[in-house]
């Protein structure tokens, strides 16, 4: 096996055995603790521009299954992991996660200590990360010495629609969405039309939506701003409903603010209280990025989850208007399916307001 170097900003340097590709990579270096779900991992586009470390000590046990990936191609910049399955024992399996790695150009590095780089993000926070076949203190540097954009950037299908389902229509901004959630929507027969982030006000309305879904997606909420005119007057005229980047884009459109976290959520055992509902639930989470609590005072939103661990912001509505956010993926993949119920509330939305339309 090639040896690989993995590089740390704050000095630290880890030596591994190379799989998938081999090429350099630099990229923020985060962890999930997720003990299953490394394919749909990988796929998701919330990870583009990042170097995941898995937490569990064994990754790619059951192969990869191209049916549940999240997008057509690796988002993870790179994976990390303690021990590579080499067998595997699932009937489902389409290739090996080495064989889908080398096949997809996606590198990797095992027989890293994961608990002790774990460790190091943990108390340091999640910081730049060089992968490197030769390793040279001077490259080093001239890397760090780059910033890093992993800001979303999608096609130009505007408005793409999805499939041909018959109930109501709901615009999905694209900010780097995963297929869970499309999924999600069209198992209960929503008619779901695609937009990239850029798309006018005019072009989305111009399709005569139920509603407006904001999705999730990779970086800094900030980095999106050329959106936020769009979503207030979206959400002025259509029930509205935000996932994970979409949640923190709905605060920031409506005065609120973000800030960058020490080492952010990435896995799916995240407990969040629902407060409507009085209820606690399991969620799976893959964000940096987070919702200033206290600026939400000075606005019209009313925070309506929080995670029960750390507090963070989990949940935003309106008080004036029929729109919602969730920072965690309600559609739970991969995770457990405790907050599904979020896309049945987002569409008992558009009822009522269709409802209060015909009404008027």
């Amino acid at each position: 096996m090639m040896k690989k170097y993995l590089v740390l900003e704050d000095g630290h340097v880890f030596v591994g055995e190379s799989f998938g590709s081999h090429k350099d990579v630099y990229a923020e270096i985060v962890f999930n603790t997720g003990m299953t779900g490394y394919q749909e991992t990988i796929t998701d586009n919330s990870y583009k521009g990042q170097i995941v470390t898995f937490t569990y000590p064994i990754i790619g046990n059951y192969g990869i299954n191209l049916e549940d990936s999240e997008s057509d191609k690796p988002a993870a910049e790179a994976i990390i992991v303690h021990e590579l399955a080499r067998r595997i024992g699932n009937q489902r399996a389409d290739m090996t996660l080495q064989e889908y790695a080398d096949e997809n150009d996606l590198p990797g590095i095992s027989g890293i200590d994961t608990r002790e780089l774990t460790e190091i993000i943990r108390n340091k926070g999640s910081m730049k990360a060089a992968i490197l076949s030769e390793f040279d203190w001077e490259k080093v540097n001239s890397l760090f010495n780059k910033e890093l954009d992993n800001t979303y950037v999608g096609n130009n299908n505007h408005g793409k629609s999805m499939d041909e389902n018959k109930g109501k229509t709901v615009a999905v901004i694209n900010f780097g969405i995963k297929d869970s959630i499309i999924a999600a929507l069209q198992k209960r027969n929503i008619h779901v039309v695609l937009f990239p982030y850029e798309a006018s006000y005019e072009e989305i309305t111009s399709i005569k939506p139920s509603g407006i879904l904001l999705s999730n997606g990779p970086g800094n909420p900030e980095n999106y701003a050329v959106a936020i005119p769009t979503i207030q007057r979206l959400e002025a005229k259509y029930p509205l409903m935000g996932i994970c980047l979409g949640h923190q884009l709905f605060a920031l459109a409506n005065g609120a603010k973000t800030y960058k976290m020490k080492y952010g959520h990435r896995g799916f055992n995240h407990a969040v209280n629902d407060f409507e509902t009085n209820k606690s639930n399991f969620t799976s989470q893959n964000h940096g990025y987070a919702v200033d609590a206290i600026s939400v005072t000075q606005t019209n939103l009313q925070i309506t989850q929080k995670e029960i661990n750390d507090g963070t912001v989990e949940g935003l509505k309106l008080i004036n208007r029929p729109a919602f956010s969730v920072q965690y993926h309600p559609d739970a993949c991969p995770g457990p399916h405790d907050a599904e119920y979020m896309f049945d509330r987002f569409i008992n939305m558009m009822i009522r307001n269709e409802r209060s339309l015909q009404n008027a």
